[in-house]
């Protein structure tokens, strides 16, 4: 055979040729390097290797993933299936059209039986901490008073129906040191189960030369961070995963395990937080897991990023009881891609987690609605300033705590004891919430009850001996003491809410934003005549987590759907928008918008980064890494398309000190012409898999045609990169990443075509960062 000969990677052994020893070897050393290949590469990877999108390996921790790879990928695997003939085929094609909608529906059905059993188990935990039912310790008060909730502060003559739940103590003294002791106990389980998922990052932002050329510090080496999987609502991270970066582990059963366990206790201590949020994040674990067991979402990390936004609709679907609230939180909240089948899939989703957590029937009332009101009586056109005034307070409330929920997590969690040792401040969090919160009647409950109380309409038959009815009576005597208690909880919860979330165990936002806004509402509701207060604690309530949320119409379909009050649609939209826009003037972003920034989460909001270059013309010019940076990543390509293997070894370790797992190496020749981009991992992976079979010093293919026996790593390049010209507008370099989910954008000179600089999604974040700081 020639030297010039073109040979494909595989050569068929003919036995009626004779090889020679040395080709023989090559041959072997070929079919060696194509063994390799094909058993880290999925069949569609393979296809790719010879177009000029290359093919790629499973995506490494926290890089970013290729949407428009993914979207290619795909394509081959559609048309392997459809090229193919007969019976076996047929039934595979209708297989896997139908396999989204079979991923959704177990999804749904399989987060409703973990909530099922996260709520029993909450609920009589949490009842532990003021006694135990004599008929059964499994069983909370409710279903040990055989559905008679016990009334809230009621005297031993009004409680005497609940004779079977045991008190600990009648006594105020014993029983907070009980209550308290309790409460710690719970809270150091949840946070010491909440180690267990303790991971380490590596960084997620630009390093060495980078920041400084953004004005931030000095830094020589970018560091990684560690990482509790468990920890907080999950939210955050679940918006960076969706938006596609790769976060490790952090979908896994042990995850989903310690989630629910740490949710469970966490909740029954009694401090500032729900499980809610954990909910959506079991929700996406469950997604995660049945997905993977379809090869369509396990090797396409597109196509998997389309079940978990159906996934997240599931969590809040079982949360509130609110199917179609969990559809559009998904969308509007979590969500950055939404195409419409996976709208139709969210909707099925959720649709099978709200039948099946309908049919387990966890709150023992047979209904989905959690919080069921009867208020009968309709609203007056006057009433609509009070509802603007509760959305003005909601999104104070709300600017409020997103500011200084972020100055404290900056600086009490910079402490090294803090830092250090998460479980002590749980403890001292649980010690204080205890303290502050036990004094109250309206704050001692767990939050759900503490809105179930609050909402209650004084003119049911069935509330007349309510705690709150009797305290609000004309004739009361403690009426003042009634209203220092709705002030004093107001402020209680603001002020625990901020030291609270953050911390090291399974916790939301949600319930303790609707505790306070119920609070509030029912304190002005005290000056309304009319009309029943508990019409302002349900309005007040949305505004206040409208402002920390900054959700709209998700939020407003939860409502009515949490209440069943669907004559109060306008109520809810006026104090929403006034909240979200009171709110927004105070600070843009959300909670999740911030807990993602203290996190440090490489998550890119193209519409509010719009809003950000916006402000004053910015070219792209501006994200070309520094000489440096741009000196690391760059190879020269001779014209013989091959390159010595330790210039490429060298390259990886500079590639590697950066940290980012998320970089490579562009391609250029002929006067720095753009011919490629060789990502990170696919170049370690050549090097160290397949440079196995080859010697120290050989060279290596980056380009053209290989030869037979060369060590070639050409089909791992990606020969169509994205390019724009470095003159162009910030927007255009926005809105690229944004609606293409590019991994990376090349910058070229203005009329020559010349190769200026590589961005990486990181690195623009890093920038808007910066813009925002």
């Amino acid at each position: 055979m020639a030297s010039n000969e073109r040979s494909p990677l595989l050569h068929p052994y003919d036995g009626h040729v004779q090889y020679t020893d040395h080709r023989l070897s090559k041959l072997q050393q070929d079919e060696e390097a194509s063994s390799i290949i094909k058993s880290h590469v999925t069949r569609e990877e393979q296809k790719m290797s010879g177009t000029s999108v290359g093919e790629r390996l499973p995506y490494n921790d926290y890089t970013t993933i290729d949407w428009l790879h993914d979207l290619v990928k795909d394509s081959y695997r559609l048309r392997f299936i459809h090229s193919r003939k007969g019976l076996r085929y047929k039934i595979a094609n209708l297989f896997d059209d139908a396999s989204g909608w079979i991923a959704a529906a177990i999804i749904g059905t399989l987060t409703a039986c973990v909530a099922f059993m996260v709520d029993v188990a909450e609920a009589t935990i949490s009842d532990y901490k003021l006694g135990y039912c004599t008929k059964n310790p499994l069983l909370n008060r409710e279903a040990c008073c055989e559905g008679k909730t016990p009334l809230l502060g009621a005297t031993p003559e009004l409680g005497a129906d609940c004779k079977a739940f045991h008190e600990w103590s009648s006594s105020f003294a014993p029983s907070f040191a009980i209550y308290v002791a309790f409460a710690m106990l719970f809270g150091i389980i949840a946070s010491s189960a909440t180690m267990m998922t303790k991971r380490s990052l590596p960084a997620a932002s630009p390093g060495t030369g980078d920041k400084n050329q953004f004005g931030g510090p000095p830094q020589p080496v970018a560091s990684g961070k560690s990482m509790y999987m468990a920890a907080g609502s999950g939210i955050p991270e679940i918006k960076t995963i969706l938006s596609g970066f790769v976060i490790p582990n952090f979908l896994d059963f042990k995850v989903l395990f310690v989630k629910g366990f740490g949710a469970t206790f966490a909740v029954a201590t009694g401090m500032c937080l729900g499980k809610e949020g954990p909910f959506v994040h079991i929700s996406t674990c469950m997604g995660y897991l049945v997905a993977r067991q379809f090869p369509k979402y396990r090797n396409n990390g597109r196509k998997m990023r389309e079940m978990l936004s159906a996934a997240c609709a599931a969590g809040l679907s079982v949360a509130f009881g609110a199917p179609i609230g969990g559809v559009l939180f998904s969308y509007e909240e979590i969500s950055t891609y939404f195409p419409r089948k996976v709208l139709w899939r969210a909707f099925l989703c959720s649709l099978f987690a709200a039948i099946v957590l309908k049919a387990l029937n966890p709150n023992g009332t047979g209904k989905l609605v959690l919080f069921e009101t009867h208020y009968g009586t309709s609203y007056r056109p006057v009433h609509y300033l009070i509802f603007a005034l509760l959305g003005v307070a909601g999104g104070i409330f709300g600017g409020l705590f997103c500011r200084l929920n972020f100055i404290w997590s900056k600086w009490f969690r910079s402490f090294s004891v803090i830092k250090n040792y998460p479980v002590f401040e749980v403890f001292l969090v649980v010690a204080a919430t205890a303290l502050l919160q036990y004094p109250n009647p309206l704050t001692r409950e767990p939050g759900d009850i503490i809105i179930k109380n609050l909402l209650v309409d004084c003119r049911s038959p069935n509330a007349a001996t309510s705690w709150v009815c009797q305290h609000e009576r004309p004739d009361s005597t403690e009426r003042g003491a009634y209203v220092g208690f709705l002030i004093y909880g107001t402020l209680t919860k603001l002020v625990l809410t901020i030291i609270t979330f953050g911390i090291k165990v399974p916790s939301g936002v949600i319930i303790p934003a609707l505790d306070a806004g119920s609070l509030f509402g029912r304190l002005v509701g005290q000056w309304v005549g009319g009309i029943s207060p508990g019409i302002f604690a349900m309005v007040g309530a949305a505004a206040f987590l409208a402002g920390v949320s900054r959700m709209t119409i998700s939020l407003c379909v939860i409502m009515f759907e949490l209440t069943g009050e669907l004559e109060y649609i306008v109520p809810h939209m006026i104090a929403i928008m006034v909240a979200k826009w009171v709110a927004d003037a105070l600070g843009k972003e959300s909670v999740y918008d911030l807990a993602q920034a203290v996190l440090g989460h490489p998550f890119l909001d193209a519409d509010h980064a719009m809003g950000l270059v916006q402000k004053e013309p910015t070219l792209a010019e501006e994200l070309i890494p520094p000489k440096q940076t741009m000196d690391e990543i760059t190879v020269q390509v001779p014209s013989s398309n091959k390159v010595p293997r330790s210039l490429l070894e060298h390259k990886l370790e500079q590639l590697k000190e950066r940290g980012l797992m998320d970089a490579g190496l562009v391609l250029v020749q002929n006067g720095s012409m753009l011919q490629g981009y060789l990502a990170e991992g696919e170049l370690e992976f050549g090097l160290s898999e397949l440079g196995q079979l080859y010697a120290a010093d050989a060279e290596v293919r980056l380009l053209g045609d290989a030869e037979e026996g060369e060590f070639d790593m050409s089909h791992f390049v990606d020969r169509t990169p994205i390019t724009v010209c470095s003159k162009a507008p910030m927007e255009y370099v926005l809105e690229l990443f944004g609606k293409l989910g590019l991994r990376h954008l090349m910058l070229t000179e203005e009329g020559t075509g010349r190769l200026l600089g590589v961005i990486i999604k990181k690195r623009l974040v890093a920038y808007l960062d910066n813009l925002h700081g």
